[in-house]
């Protein structure tokens, strides 16, 4: 199986996050004004620490500027623990009441020895495929 193919990427003390987002047409209804993302995101401990993902935290943007923040306990109902070399993956979604918008985040790491530490998530772009890009 080939690797996934990521658009956007940010790395925070040897913990790299990449991202790539896909428009759900068939979970979207536009007339409604219900606009659906999933996105694909990889956490690599390209570190030499062992750590555990405890906390995310979402900022998203729809096209007309409203924000709308996410809090929480792991990812996807888990609280992944990373050896150095390690990688975990997991797929979420996100509905948008704008054909375009962005996301950004971080996720709240912990060292076995209790320090803890944000890593950021790479701000990404939400479009529709055929829609007018917009710079956000």
């Amino acid at each position: 199986m080939s690797e996934r193919a990521y658009r956007y990427e940010a790395k925070t003390r040897g913990i790299r996050v990449r991202v790539e987002p896909v428009y759900l047409d068939d979970q979207s209804a536009p007339e409604e004004g219900r606009y659906v993302w999933a996105y694909h995101v990889a956490i690599e401990n390209a570190g030499a620490d062992v750590v555990q993902l405890r906390t995310r935290y979402w900022r998203i943007t729809d096209a007309t500027g409203k924000v709308q923040e996410v809090r929480g306990m792991g990812v996807v109902g888990e609280q992944p623990v990373l050896k150095p070399g390690e990688r975990f993956e997991y797929t979420s979604g996100t509905p948008l009441g704008t054909a375009s918008g962005f996301m950004e985040g971080r996720y709240g790491m912990q060292t076995p020895s209790g320090e803890v530490f944000d890593v950021t998530i790479p701000a990404f772009s939400l479009d529709r495929p055929d829609e007018p890009r917009h710079l956000h």
